[in-house]
């Protein structure tokens, strides 16, 4: 891989960059790392422009840029990469490199979203379900979690069991939210670990009322003193 990196093949040399930010066979240094996304990038290899561009986002490798991050960003969103069409939207959400513009980030996010991106899948839903840039349409927020959630996206099975248990642009069904929100909740996701416990809070009480109600209710059998 190295000869054919250094013969010049891109995606040689972005393959030897992976191997280097990650210790894949060689000592990890993400220096080397970006010397040879660069090269890849700089002869137009879409997923090396991406990694050279988190890197600069992070500062892995190379100080911390957020206009070279978006410039290497866009180089790859342009040529349909998603995970910078993800994170050059999450540049124009944030303000980060470009102006803030929620309208390029949603632009962004949809692009990586029907290329089947799960975390830029929930970002849409969450722009929908807020209304925010688009039209609110609790239908459409549902779409787009359930595609994330399907993908194991943490986040997005959470806001799917809150609509379950709203009844937002879904049928209220409780079972539903509650299998999202253990599923999220054994990713580490805090809301949903959050709305369990006061599923679980809220059927202890309602056990407890239910034990005192038939106490009350049952016949007296004892007998009467004389």
């Amino acid at each position: 891989m190295r000869q054919a990196a250094t013969e010049g093949d891109p995606q040689a040399q972005c393959y030897l960059g992976v191997c280097y930010q990650t210790g894949q066979g060689v000592a990890q240094d993400n220096q080397e790392a970006v010397k040879w996304f660069r090269r890849a990038a700089e002869q137009g290899d879409p997923v090396a422009q991406c990694y050279l561009g988190v890197c600069y986002l992070h500062g892995s490798g190379v100080p911390q840029e957020f206009g070279e991050a978006a410039k290497w960003l866009r180089e790859a969103a342009e040529q349909s990469d998603p995970a910078a069409q993800f994170n050059l939207g999450v540049l124009y959400e944030t303000g980060q490199g470009v102006p803030q513009n929620y309208v390029e980030a949603v632009k962004w996010y949809r692009e990586a979203a029907e290329r089947g991106y799960p975390a830029a899948q929930f970002n849409l839903g969450v722009f929908y379900e807020t209304g925010q840039v688009v039209p609110q349409n609790f239908t459409e927020a549902v779409k787009w979690y359930r595609a994330a959630a399907d993908q194991e996206c943490a986040p997005a099975q959470c806001n799917l069991g809150l609509c379950y248990q709203t009844g937002r642009g879904v049928e209220p069904n409780q079972q539903e939210a509650l299998k999202w929100f253990i599923r999220a909740a054994r990713q580490g996701d805090k809301t949903a670990q959050h709305n369990l416990g006061l599923h679980y809070a809220d059927m202890e009480v309602k056990e407890a009322e239910a034990a005192e109600a038939a106490a009350k209710a049952s016949p007296d059998n004892t007998t009467p003193a004389n």
